[in-house]
């Protein structure tokens, strides 16, 4: 698994890198070019970005809103209070936010939620529904799901070639495992197979072209 870090303080950089390469294999870049760049051609588990890079008032925004359209989690780490955070990112939000200075057990932490999502959604992947299983349930035309209760460890989506539909609002970030076919999300396309991340709330009109088997883990704690 892979974690994206921007920050421009060197030391810093190699501080968080140090403790979070105990986790999962870290790329730490320290300006918003390089984290454009890794974005557009890497795919990561977390992005973790200071919100003022190099001097930049609302780089870290930048870093964010590339995430989000490529499916990442985002979580921002900064000396910035959280209502200057939410200002300054404003209308977006980031995934978790963790402010400076930290404890060694708060970065860690951090990191490890977003990491155990990702085994999380593999997991369930090993244990994929029957698709002749009574659980699921026709929500629209071509599109099926099951377990999608409130409460549920998981939710299945299969989608039929060229189905549609509008993915609802979640109370919880989502861990997505696009385990067959495609899918594309307000434009931007994905292929399994693909680990892809919903922020709370976010709704976005899905459609596939070939049909699409997903499984859906919430984030959690």
């Amino acid at each position: 698994m892979k974690v994206l870090l921007v920050e421009d303080d060197p030391s810093l950089r190699e501080g968080m890198g140090e403790l979070v390469a105990e986790l999962a294999d870290v790329q730490a870049v320290g300006t918003l070019d390089e984290a454009l760049r890794a974005l557009a051609t890497d795919r990561f588990e977390l992005v973790m970005t200071d919100m003022r890079i190099a001097g930049g008032h609302a780089d870290g925004r930048g870093v964010l809103e590339a995430a989000r359209r490529r499916r990442l989690p985002v979580a921002i780490v900064s000396a910035s209070g959280p209502d200057e955070v939410a200002q300054v990112l404003h209308p977006s939000e980031p995934d978790a936010l963790l402010i400076k200075p930290f404890q060694v057990e708060d970065i860690m932490g951090l990191a490890e939620r977003f990491l155990a999502l990702k085994r999380q959604v593999v997991a369930a992947a090993r244990e994929p529904l029957a698709e002749d299983s009574p659980e699921w349930t026709e929500v629209s035309p071509g599109v099926k799901c099951a377990g999608a209760a409130p409460d549920s460890a998981r939710t299945w989506v299969r989608l039929g070639a060229g189905a549609a539909f509008p993915w609802n609002r979640s109370q919880w970030g989502q861990g997505i495992l696009l385990m067959e076919g495609d899918l594309e999300l307000d434009g931007e396309r994905f292929a399994a197979p693909c680990y892809l991340f919903l922020s709370q709330g976010a709704s976005p009109q899905v459609t596939t072209q070939a049909g699409a088997l997903a499984v859906c883990v919430p984030l959690r704690g």
